[in-house]
């Protein structure tokens, strides 16, 4: 099966992040990648039968590159060990909306959504839509469906130590104000990873997020005007 075969190649690249053995197996390389892209390709037309905005996306839009950028990292392996794909409205993996990522690690696979750093003004608009509408976002994320996959929203990295200046730390949202990221994760095992039927259920899960995605888009899209 194919994300098997994904699994096993990211296995061996993270036993041997280097360039000689990346080039001595580029070929497995490239039949990883293209089956990705496939199923990348399936979850595309499978996520705008409920958000036709990502109808437009292809593959090329979406899947990220494996090659990391070391100039300034002390971390010098040359490659990504995880295949990823951002589905969003307006460019893909390059969009500023809130939209469906795929992680695909040989230890760790999951479907998240919602927005990752922001711009500063972004993130003072999510704020104060949180802060004023609070009851909206907290109601989405009660919604059964939500609650089947996700937790809860969480950061994507440490959070404030306090509310941002200009909001009460009285306010219902006030721990969400801390928050500089704003995200969902669902985790799936490696059973429901290698079904045949995995890409419907993957379906199921980013249909769950869009009403969540979709209050971040309405306040980025009214900023961007």
């Amino acid at each position: 099966m194919s994300n098997k075969y994904i699994l096993n190649f990211l296995r061996e690249l993270n036993e041997n992040n280097n360039r000689e053995w990346f080039a001595a197996n580029k070929e497995t390389y490239n039949i990883a990648v293209d089956f990705f892209k496939k199923e990348v390709a399936e979850l595309i037309v499978k996520i705008s039968q409920f958000d036709p905005e990502i109808k437009y996306l292809t593959p090329e839009n979406c899947v990220f590159r494996i090659y990391r950028d070391i100039r300034f990292s002390p971390d010098k392996t040359p490659y990504k060990t995880h295949f990823g794909a951002y589905m969003a409205a307006g460019g893909g993996r390059k969009s500023p909306l809130a939209g469906y990522y795929f992680h695909f690690a040989h230890n760790e696979v999951f479907l998240s959504g919602g927005i990752y750093c922001p711009e500063k003004d972004t993130l003072k608009a999510v704020r104060k839509a949180i802060d004023a509408n609070f009851d909206e976002l907290n109601e989405i994320a009660s919604f059964p469906d939500f609650k089947k996959y996700f937790d809860k929203i969480i950061p994507f990295e440490q959070t404030l130590s306090k509310v941002p200046a200009g909001f009460s730390a009285d306010s219902p949202a006030a721990e969400w104000l801390k928050f500089k990221n704003f995200g969902i994760h669902h985790f799936i095992d490696e059973q429901t990873l290698c079904n045949e039927n995995f890409t419907d259920y993957a379906a199921k899960v980013f249909a769950a997020m869009k009403n969540f995605n979709e209050f971040f888009n309405e306040i980025i899209r009214e900023i961007k005007r």
